[in-house]
């Protein structure tokens, strides 16, 4: 696994990809990114806001363009967004270009670190947290597992003992 030089953090929303990558990226000194954080930067706009004009799909879309560029650099942690592995062409760019970590977490430890955050759009219905958070796990969650080369789970763990597993995982 060691010659992939790019660490690709996957998993739902509210597992600590963005965290936990930081983390990561600083222990092994490369670069962080965050794909959210990118589309952000490259709209001038904040996720919400993009849902909002475009829906879903035009968020995806741009998502998956994101993904594209980024995975193509060389020597970075970078932490996807919870639907990015709804794109076939995400995972297999995922897969191909690093190594894929999921980052497990029970629904009720989402529910807990989501709770407060307002700018998650899917959890901004009026579907219950709970109830979004377990339909988006059926649908997603054989997925993470799919591309991942290994799993780790976050729930009772800091984010820096998480990274040192990965670290630890990898054979760094």
């Amino acid at each position: 696994m060691a010659e992939k030089r790019n660490i690709f953090l996957v998993g739902p929303m509210g597992a600590g990809k963005s965290t936990i990558g930081r983390h990561l990226a600083d222990m092994l000194h490369l670069e962080f990114y965050d794909s959210d954080q990118e589309i952000e930067r490259r709209t001038g706009a904040d996720i919400a806001w993009v849902f909002d004009l475009e829906g879903e799909e035009g968020f995806r879309v741009r998502e998956e363009t994101v993904i594209q560029d980024l995975t193509e650099l060389q020597g970075i942690v970078l932490a996807t967004g919870g639907g990015s592995v709804l794109s076939k062409e995400t995972r297999n760019r995922l897969s191909a270009r690093g190594i894929v970590v999921y980052l497990e977490t029970p629904i009720e430890k989402q529910v807990a670190r989501t709770q407060r955050d307002k700018r998650r759009p899917l959890l901004q219905t009026e579907e219950a947290p709970k109830e979004v958070l377990e339909r988006l796990a059926a649908e997603r969650n054989p997925l993470y597992a799919e591309i991942a080369d290994f799993t780790v789970r976050t729930d009772e763990q800091s984010a820096r003992a998480v990274a040192s597993q990965i670290i630890e995982q990898l054979g760094f």
